[in-house]
């Protein structure tokens, strides 16, 4: 591919996640969120392996700077304790996030990467209030959290 073709489609898929995150509702957004998250730390994962430090550092800050957005979005009033779990585990992956830094280890960049994905997958099952409910019947069918390939998470983490 030429620069030009590089630039022409970088710009294009630049333009699509624009108009996607302005058109999507605020569960769309936060898995929006996730899978940016998910998508850095597994190219940080990747830089590690390959040795690129500027680049390790380059995706491990896109991830934290994820990680911060999503943590000053929780609704700490409405979410009771749940909301302060949730802000906890964010901040636990941050911490993770710098361990794997300054260790220059991907152990914490694996334990982020599946958290993340576990997030993802509960977040995928999420849908609007406007929307209808599933039957009861469907409802009561454990779901598996990443049981496999077949989740929508589990690329990401194995990424």
């Amino acid at each position: 591919m030429s620069v030009h073709e590089d630039m022409m489609a970088t710009t294009a898929f630049d333009a699509y996640l624009e108009s996607k995150i302005f058109s999507a509702d605020p569960v769309e957004l936060v898995q929006i969120l996730y899978r940016g998250a998910l998508e850095a730390v597994g190219s940080a994962r990747r830089r590690l392996r390959e040795g690129d430090v500027a680049g390790r550092s380059q995706e491990i800050t896109r991830a934290m700077a994820i990680l911060t957005e999503l943590m000053l979005s929780v609704d700490r009033e409405a979410g009771g304790p749940l909301a302060h779990n949730l802000i906890e585990l964010y901040d636990y992956m941050q911490r993770r996030l710098i361990a794997a830094h300054a260790e220059q280890t991907e152990e914490p960049l694996a334990e982020v990467g599946r958290l993340l994905a576990t997030l993802l997958e509960g977040w995928m099952h999420c849908r609007p209030a406007a929307e209808p409910a599933e039957p009861a019947e469907e409802l009561d069918a454990p779901t598996p959290v990443l049981a496999g390939a077949s989740s929508p998470a589990y690329s990401y983490v194995n990424a």
